[in-house]
Formats: C-alpha cells, sequence, structure tokens
C-alpha cells in the first residue's frame, strides 16, 4: 500500500496559490493548482475535498491527484508550479557526440573486404566488434546517422 500524503498549505501558500489562476498559464499547472486548494487541510480552507470529489471536480484520475501530492509533500510548491520542460528525458543520454564523431568516422572509411559500401548492420556489427557501444540496433545507427545528415549511398 502507498503512503498517505496530507496536503496543508499555509495563508501564503493559499493566496499565492489563488493569485496563479489569474491571467494567462499553463492549463495543467492551473488544474494542478486549483486541485491543491481543493485538497488543501490546512486552517486557512472552510471545505476539506477528498481525492474522489477533487478527481471528478477537475477531471483528474485519483492516482495523478496522490501523485500531485505526494510531488508537493516530498518536493515541495515551486515543484508544481514550474512546468516541467517538454521532451526532456530522464534517461541519460546513450549515444552522445563522441559516438556520433567514431560512427562518422567508421561510415566514412572503406567498407569492408566483400562490401561495396557500408549497411547500416555492417556499421552496427563494426561498432560492436570495435568495442565502442555494447550492443546497438541497427535503428539506432540509423537515427545517430540521420541525425549528421550522413548518407551511406
Amino acid at each position: 500500500m502507498c503512503a498517505q500524503y496530507r496536503v496543508t498549505l499555509t495563508e501564503d501558500e493559499v493566496s499565492q496559490l489563488k493569485e496563479y489562476t489569474k491571467g494567462h498559464r499553463n492549463a495543467r499547472q492551473v488544474l494542478y493548482v486549483r486541485a491543491l486548494l481543493l485538497l488543501d487541510r490546512g486552517p486557512f480552507t472552510s471545505e476539506h475535498w477528498t481525492v474522489e470529489q477533487t478527481s471528478k471536480a477537475v477531471g483528474m484520475s485519483p492516482r495523478t491527484l496522490n501523485h500531485l501530492k505526494e510531488k508537493f509533500v516530498t518536493e515541495g510548491l515551486n515543484a508544481i508550479l514550474t512546468p516541467q520542460p517538454i521532451g526532456k528525458s530522464k534517461r541519460p543520454v546513450k549515444f552522445d557526440g563522441q559516438f556520433e564523431a567514431k560512427l562518422t568516422a567508421i561510415a566514412c572509411s572503406d567498407p569492408p573486404e566483400g562490401h561495396n559500401r557500408w549497411t547500416v548492420r555492417l556499421l552496427a556489427e563494426k561498432l560492436v566488434e570495435l568495442q565502442i557501444v555494447d550492443s546497438i540496433s541497427t535503428m539506432s545507427v540509423q537515427r545517430a546517422l540521420k541525425k549528421t545528415n550522413l548518407s551511406l549511398i
């Protein structure tokens, strides 16, 4: 069973969140702010809503609201108000510029004996053979080549 988190806003936080909903803002952030105001169990709100009631009111799943409560309690109000950058993955970069440079150098070199040109599959095999990477798919090689505008033709 997951831990229960209780949202208790201070008077300053309540006024800050109410101000945040005014003007032009990110719609998701405004929904999060409204949900936090409804879920507040502090002394500065008169009505305390349950997760189920809030879920129906703001159109978010109870699971999302529980994650929102957890984030607020563990990371603070700033984590809720600051939108996350779009497209930034939490996974570490596996193939960086150094990898692309080595791939480009191999692709620009002479193809292996018995072949007229490099193929994506041959490049993937060569990268593993030279221990540049432990393993790599042909699609990863293709994407890296496409990023560098390198054509194998």
